[in-house]
């Protein structure tokens, strides 16, 4: 029996859409890596119960914060963007978590800017507190390896190819990280990664190209993110908020499955990469359900696009990178030297 609530939202369903294809399906994945992070801490003696965590956050994960603090007796302190909606202001106000908005900006890069600033405000004031920087800190890829456990127990692990959004590069890092590990003294497990991009992220390059629709958050960045191992991605996928938002239609029409629009872009890049390779499972990352995009995603069904008519364009490099879909091998490559 679980002990707290975090637990039960933290714990995944595996769904086998068809024969080869399987969705990894949070109610909301952050959970998993704020409770492990906050559980490290404590044990490493990093932090107390009673201290103060402090993160910037688009949403998901100021909620999987509250919930972890919640769990282990913190206090929680966010500095948030303006995606951080009516819903989640509430849960947040109610679990005790300090929230401050900042005020609206159409550039993603000056936005979290000025929240990092913010954060560094607060600690000079606030040294006391704990920076828990979920870009940046490994100590976020630890609660994955429970995950990429049932995943192998599932799947085999050998001869799956893992789709799912790069974000701040925790989940598909980590997951790709262990399920690749030798746990039983044989050769390691064949498993392919696949990372999903909106246009205009920095992370693999894109910056030059804009989406005309929102980006898709949570699944770009418009700054360099530590916990980003580019080593492990072997293709990469750039997908269109309208592109997503035809998949994340398709899903709920076809398999019943509500969830975001991130899970939608992975979605369509998990059919594509199972047809692409006939004898490979092909497992998908859904990260969080659809409440928050009932308005803005699927009251706009009637216009999805059919999936017949949308194939990725293969690109060579970031240089040919066009909307609504491109595919790239990366092929481990890792990130470029700064300034190189």
């Amino acid at each position: 029996m679980d002990q707290h609530i975090a637990e039960a939202v933290g714990r995944p369903d595996l769904i086998r859409l068809d024969e080869r294809l399987v969705c990894l399906r949070f109610e909301t994945m952050k959970v998993v890596s704020a409770l492990a992070a906050v559980r490290h801490l404590l044990d490493t003696g990093a932090v107390r119960r009673g201290d103060t965590l402090l993160d910037s956050s688009s949403g998901i994960y100021a909620y999987a914060l509250a919930l972890a603090c919640h769990r282990h007796g913190m206090r929680c302190h966010i500095v948030g963007s303006t995606t951080v909606d009516h819903t989640l202001r509430t849960q947040l106000a109610v679990l005790g978590a300090t929230l401050e908005r900042m005020e609206p900006c159409s550039d993603l890069k000056l936005d979290q800017k000025r929240r990092v600033e913010r954060i560094h405000e607060i600690l000079a004031a606030h040294p006391e507190y704990h920076w828990m920087r979920q870009y940046h800190d490994s100590v976020h890829y630890l609660g994955y390896r429970a995950i990429a456990d049932r995943v192998r127990e599932a799947t085999g692990a050998d001869g799956l190819t893992l789709v799912g959004g790069v974000g701040s590069g925790a989940s598909t890092g980590a997951l790709a990280r262990y399920l690749r590990e030798d746990p039983d003294g044989r050769a390691a497990p064949d498993v392919e990664l696949v990372g999903v991009q909106p246009y205009g992220s920095v992370t693999f390059g894109a910056e030059h190209v804009a989406d005309p629709e929102i980006i898709i958050a949570g699944i770009g960045s418009s700054i360099p993110f530590g916990n980003v191992a580019h080593e492990l991605y072997d293709t990469l996928h750039w997908i269109s908020f309208d592109a997503a938002l035809a998949g994340s239609v398709d899903l709920l029409r076809r398999h019943a499955v509500f969830a975001g629009l991130s899970t939608g872009a992975a979605y369509l890049a998990a059919r594509h990469e199972r047809e692409r390779a006939p004898g490979r499972t092909v497992l998908f990352v859904a990260a969080d359900t659809g409440h928050r995009y009932v308005d803005t995603v699927f009251a706009r069904h009637a216009g999805a696009a059919p999936l017949s008519a949308l194939a990725p364009r293969e690109v060579r490099d970031q240089s040919e990178l066009a909307l609504p879909w491109s595919r790239m091998r990366w092929n481990r490559t890792p990130a470029p030297a700064v300034g190189g």
